[in-house]
Order: structure tokens, then C-alpha cells, then sequence
């Protein structure tokens, strides 16, 4: 029997799956813009622009569905953690364009060494993949996956930063800190969305002390 929660909450559903889709195509673009000097920044600036206002409509429609229905639990985990996801798509958008923005600011880049940078921005695409899947199918078998890959990141990240201090291309260095930097956020969120799926699922957290003290500032929705 249907309910009378299950339309808006449909359309919750559809409009964070737009957001999603929107989400990994700007990550791709801004990608593809520094790896393989493409520009994508007008691009990626709209798709930026669209998630944030779908991100306002997620949060008028949350809104209302509270007024109206009185979710019980299930579904009050649903909507609440679709506010913090929804916000976790436009940091997604914010950063894309942040990446090809270094691009923009520093000009031709073919002479840099981008093979670090490869290898950390498939992991990152595949946890956004995966974190909008997470979302669609309310999956959390695979949490453990996207841990392993935001560790690898992690890794990744703090070994290269030493090499790019020591480096003696500082164009070259300056640009692939900042993009290595965007692409570190990016797998944080990402891993922070599969925390809200699980508190949808199980009605449990498993943020981490080190997650809390790295996103200490985005938390702050207020500031925003």
C-alpha cells in the first residue's frame, strides 16, 4: 500500500540522483582538463552551479516532508542524511572546479609529470562511482572498499607531498599539490557519504576521529 510519504520521498530520491550524475561528470571533466590540458572550466562551472541549486531544492523538499508527514525512523534517516549528501555533491562541484582552475591559473602544463596524479584520480573516480551507487541501491557491503580506497589516497597523498617540496620544476610542483590536495578532499566526502548510508541502513555512524578533525571546517554548514 502506498503511502502518502512515498511520492515526495520518490522525488527526494530522484532529484539526489540527479545530483549524483551531475556530481560525477563534473569530477571527470575538471579531471580531464589537467591531465590531458583540456578546457572544461565553463563546463564544469555550470554543472557546479546546478548541483548547488538542486542542493537547495533538496533541502526545501526535506523541509516540507517533514511538515507534512512526520516521517517515522526509517524514513527520517533517509531525509536527514540526504541533507548532508546533498551538500556532500556540491563540494564534489566546488572542487572539480577548483581543479580546473589551476589549469586556468597556471597556464601550460604538458612539461609536468602526471603520473601520481593518474594513479590517485582513478581511485577517486571510482569512489564517487561508487558513493552515488552506495546512495541508488542503499548498499553498504562494499564499505569496506571505499575505506581501503580513501587509505590509498591518504597514502598517496602524503608520499608525493616531500617530493613536490624537493622538487626543482616549482611550477610544476605548485600545480600538482593543488590538484593532489582537491582530489584528497574529494575521496574524504566521498567516504563521509558512505557514513550517511550507513546511518540510513543501520541507524549507525562510523565516522572516524581522523575524518572529524579533517573536516572540521567543512562540517560547519553555517558557514556556507
Amino acid at each position: 500500500m502506498t503511502r502518502l510519504i512515498d511520492p515526495p520521498l520518490k522525488n527526494l530520491s530522484s532529484l539526489m540522483a540527479e545530483m549524483g550524475d551531475l556530481a560525477i561528470q563534473s569530477v571527470m571533466l575538471a579531471i580531464d582538463s589537467y591531465l590531458y590540458d583540456k578546457d572544461t572550466a565553463r563546463q564544469v562551472h555550470d554543472i557546479s552551479s546546478e548541483i548547488s541549486k538542486k542542493y537547495f531544492q533538496v533541502a526545501d523538499l526535506t523541509f516540507d516532508i517533514f511538515l507534512r508527514y512526520q516521517p517515522v525512523a526509517d524514513d527520517f534517516r533517509l531525509i536527514r542524511s540526504s541533507i548532508e549528501i546533498s551538500y556532500g555533491f556540491t563540494r564534489f562541484g566546488r572542487y572539480a572546479y577548483d581543479i580546473t582552475q589551476v589549469r586556468a591559473t597556471f597556464g601550460d602544463i604538458s612539461e609536468c609529470d602526471k603520473s601520481w596524479l593518474v594513479e590517485v584520480s582513478e581511485k577517486v573516480k571510482t569512489m564517487i562511482k561508487d558513493a552515488v551507487m552506495y546512495f541508488a541501491e542503499l548498499d553498504i557491503r562494499k564499505a569496506l572498499t571505499m575505506q581501503e580506497n580513501e587509505d590509498y589516497v591518504d597514502r598517496l597523498y602524503k608520499e608525493r607531498l616531500p617530493m613536490l617540496i624537493n622538487s626543482d620544476n616549482t611550477k610544476c610542483a605548485l600545480a600538482e599539490a593543488l590538484v593532489l590536495r582537491y582530489l584528497e578532499r574529494l575521496a574524504d566526502h566521498a567516504m563521509f557519504m558512505s557514513d550517511a548510508i550507513n546511518y540510513i541502513v543501520t541507524g549507525k555512524h562510523k565516522l572516524t576521529k581522523q575524518f572529524m578533525v579533517k573536516n572540521a571546517l567543512d562540517l560547519d554548514f553555517t558557514r556556507f
